[in-house]
């Protein structure tokens, strides 16, 4: 069976993330995994030596019991259907998603893109950006408000004119498939070099992807990468958008916040991350 892990720090965004993984796992057979990590709290002395602000053992019992709650409340807005299970560890995020990632091979980590720390509110959340950089299994990262409702359309960002043989054509295709969704792989031409489109078509062409997708390839020409994929996400309705943050800047652009304008995906794209084939 499918596993989709959903870590969460009981705040708003990572609680609609959750509701997003559950109705996902319903369609597609998987269970459901919650995961609270957490880290002792410190508080310094006056030779600034850190000491732990209450004791560990009170602390993992008021966070099983919180997620204990929270693994009752998915039982009961899923009506007994999700094999669910819940886990509470002590460290830090990133570090525990990969190590249960590399054990357990997940169907997709799920998460929202905003935590309940400041720094996270200051940016986009520092850990689901790295979970999306450095987690070997997909990441799904939900904006705020954002719900299940299917998926129908894809988007997949890519750089035709680097080499494709690194992409995961064999994941996309699944993903694909599973949902019965239509394929937009899209290319963003910053430059308005010559010969660029046809170039894109000519890479496509070769590409298994086209074989058994048929997807729709489109190139924009625009300097602002985020503005062109965001606009063509939302004029086509897209469900999901797919990156590789190892292959394509656009993942430091979307999540970008300037002193001019907000995050380009303040909307209710789901964007999900998945990394090269060796």
């Amino acid at each position: 069976m499918k596993t989709i892990i959903v870590p969460t720090d009981f705040s708003p965004v990572a609680i609609n993330a959750m509701n997003y993984a559950v109705d996902l796992a319903q369609q597609i057979d998987a269970s459901i995994m919650l995961l609270h990590v957490y880290q002792i709290p410190v508080t310094y002395n006056n030779s600034d030596i850190p000491l732990p602000f209450m004791d560990i053992g009170e602390l993992e019992r008021i966070n099983k019991e919180r997620l204990a709650d929270l693994k009752r409340e998915v039982e009961h807005i899923s009506a007994g259907d999700l094999k669910i299970v819940a886990e509470v560890r002590l460290g830090e995020l990133v570090d525990e998603l990969k190590a249960i990632c590399l054990s357990a091979q997940p169907f997709a980590v799920v998460m929202g893109t905003k935590g309940a720390g400041f720094v996270e509110r200051l940016l986009v959340g520092s850990s689901t950006l790295s979970a999306m950089k450095h987690l070997p299994c997909p990441v799904l990262v939900i904006p705020p408000g954002a719900s299940f409702k299917g998926i129908q359309k894809m988007g997949f960002a890519s750089d035709f004119r680097k080499d494709l043989q690194s992409t995961p054509a064999g994941f996309i295709k699944d993903w694909v498939k599973m949902f019965g969704a239509v394929l937009s792989v899209v290319h963003v031409d910053e430059d308005k070099k010559p010969g660029t489109v046809v170039a894109v078509e000519q890479n496509a062409s070769s590409h298994p992807l086209l074989a058994e997708l048929s997807p729709q390839y489109v190139v924009i020409e625009n300097p602002d990468v985020e503005s062109a994929i965001h606009e063509f996400a939302e004029t086509n309705n897209l469900d999901l958008l797919i990156v590789m943050p190892r292959k394509h800047r656009l993942l430091d652009s979307l999540f970008q916040k300037s002193h001019t304008k907000d995050l380009a995906f303040h909307s209710h794209i789901p964007i999900l991350s998945i990394h090269e084939e060796d």
